[in-house]
């Protein structure tokens, strides 16, 4: 990885200790002022600093599903100078995909996400160690494809089992892990924020997640008492499509029906993108935290 400068350093109150071990440790001492830098990560360094911004270019960060949400999650990680990006998922790109993924296109339809992502980060950014796993993420996997030396993990994916699986899994191996809600039937982007998965409101997928925790895998049903879990959600009311053609807050009330991409929710690419670059945020300024052990103020 190129190196930068290490000049400043993120601020302030100490964070515990723990979790699973970091790898690649920054050495020691200072580096010069005068260091060349990749102009494409100029700007960037700008905003981090030059300290902040080395560790950065170390940062090993997973994207579990590079759909709608987490598509855009890659692209702002891969732009933001993070040193390693392995992405995970077993779909291929779909023309109804289009309307909100950013690797979906006319010229992509039938080709693999993780295969097609990655050749569009490694053109960004050359420099990045790109990991493109052509697999889904289930109970059976979560270890061989998540205790890999990750500083974070972002889930993208709107499997309530393997979410659940998922976060479990990261809790337990003290594997930071930045989890999003539901981004269909949204319209506004400035809704969105991030809340502990145990506080979100107005969000059928993680009430439906944080239950799965709590029937299966122990988590507290104090309403109370926080998971210790970022989860990037929108506090807006969704609309569902009514037979008529229209668009009704009123959930349909058909026994089985399913709320999913052809058939349920719609879709808006600045929502779903929103919520990615979000999940990206917060990943990076978890995973600069985990590598100093230092929490910048909220």
């Amino acid at each position: 990885m190129p190196s930068s400068d290490r000049t400043s350093s993120i601020p302030t109150t100490a964070v515990p200790g723990g979790g699973a071990s970091l790898p690649d440790e920054l050495p020691d001492g200072p580096v010069s002022s005068t260091t060349s830098i990749d102009p494409r990560h100029a700007a960037t360094r700008r905003v981090y600093g030059a300290e902040s911004f080395a560790i950065v270019q170390r940062l090993r960060i997973a994207v579990v599903g590079v759909g709608g949400v987490g598509s855009w999650a890659v692209e702002a990680l891969v732009r933001s100078g993070v040193g390693h990006v392995t992405m995970i998922d077993h779909d291929d790109v779909d023309t109804s995909n289009i309307n909100r993924q950013l690797l979906a296109l006319d010229s992509t339809v039938g080709q693999s996400k993780v295969d097609t992502l990655a050749a569009r980060a490694l053109d960004i950014n050359p420099a990045c160690d790109i990991d493109a796993v052509d697999d889904f993420l289930a109970e059976k996997n979560l270890e061989p494809l998540l205790l890999r030396n990750f500083d974070v993990v972002i889930d993208a994916i709107d499997s309530i089992r393997f979410k659940a699986a998922m976060i479990a899994f990261c809790r337990r191996h003290k594997l930071p892990i930045i989890t999003t809600g539901g981004a269909g039937g949204r319209i506004d982007p400035l809704a969105v924020s991030v809340a502990d998965l145990s506080q979100t409101r107005h969000d059928a997928l993680a009430a439906r997640v944080r239950a799965r925790l709590r029937a299966d895998y122990g988590f507290s049903r104090n309403p109370k008492r926080r998971f210790g879990i970022e989860c990037v959600h929108s506090s807006e009311q969704p609309v569902y499509p009514t037979a008529s053609g229209g668009v009704s807050h009123a959930r349909p009330g058909v026994p089985g029906a399913r709320l999913d991409c052809d058939r349920g929710y719609g879709s808006l690419g600045f929502v779903t993108g929103t919520f990615g670059f979000v999940a990206a945020s917060r990943a990076i300024r978890k995973g600069l935290q985990r590598r100093t052990g230092l929490r910048a103020a909220d």
